[in-house]
């Protein structure tokens, strides 16, 4: 009777058993099915495109920013340099009957009168560097808290010629640009400065920095 009921347990185990495999065979082979679908239909990760940066960066960022040309003698920090800030006829529409640059404040240079002029510019290039060729007489005045040179010209200086202002002075501690804001008061009844346009300078790590 033992031996049997042993001969008719042993098939009952083996189908539960392949019922089992198949089973999970099955649940396998659905979750494959399911993983690969979700593979089919959900979008791959997008990657990163390593396009070049076409960004100037600039701290007044509005849509009336004009960039103005500047050239300096020595761009690292905490060096003696010349500044030659340059506007050309085309960068303003009027004579200047007044000259303001306005500086952040985190430009932390001191600038002394004495080493800022108006000038008459001769534009450099590549056989040439950009230079003072005649100083136009004014009065020079910095504010209190340094963020803002205002020039006053003996007389309005017409719009036919390149200007710019000269400064030696030393480099700022700080790396990084810095944004020059230049503002022109024009002979008439209403004292309002216009904007020109700006002078994004830029200051280097000293070398082996």
């Amino acid at each position: 009777m033992t031996r049997f009921l042993q001969r008719l347990a042993a098939p009952v185990a083996l189908a539960a058993s392949g019922l089992g495999l198949v089973t999970g065979l099955g649940l396998a082979t659905g979750l494959g099915l399911a993983a690969g679908l979700a593979t089919v239909l959900s979008p791959s990760p997008a990657q990163a495109q390593g396009t070049p940066s076409l960004m100037e960066f600039r701290w007044d960022n509005t849509k009336d920013y004009r960039k103005l040309y500047y050239f300096m003698t020595d761009t690292a920090r905490l060096k003696w340099s010349e500044y030659y800030l340059l506007l050309r006829p085309k960068d303003r529409q009027t004579a200047v009957l007044k000259l303001t640059i306005a500086l952040p404040k985190y430009f932390n240079v001191k600038i002394d009168p004495k080493q800022v002029k108006l000038c008459y510019m001769k534009e450099g290039g590549m056989l040439a560097r950009t230079k003072c060729e005649s100083v136009i007489p004014a009065t020079i005045e910095i504010a209190a808290d340094g963020t803002a040179i205002e020039i006053f010209p003996d007389t309005p200086v017409p719009d036919l010629k390149t200007i710019g202002v000269y400064m030696n002075l030393m480099n700022p501690f700080d790396a990084g640009m810095y944004q020059f804001n230049a503002l022109a008061q024009a002979p008439g009844e209403v004292p309002i400065s216009g904007y020109l346009g700006s002078w994004l300078i830029q200051i280097d790590p000293a070398v082996g920095n």
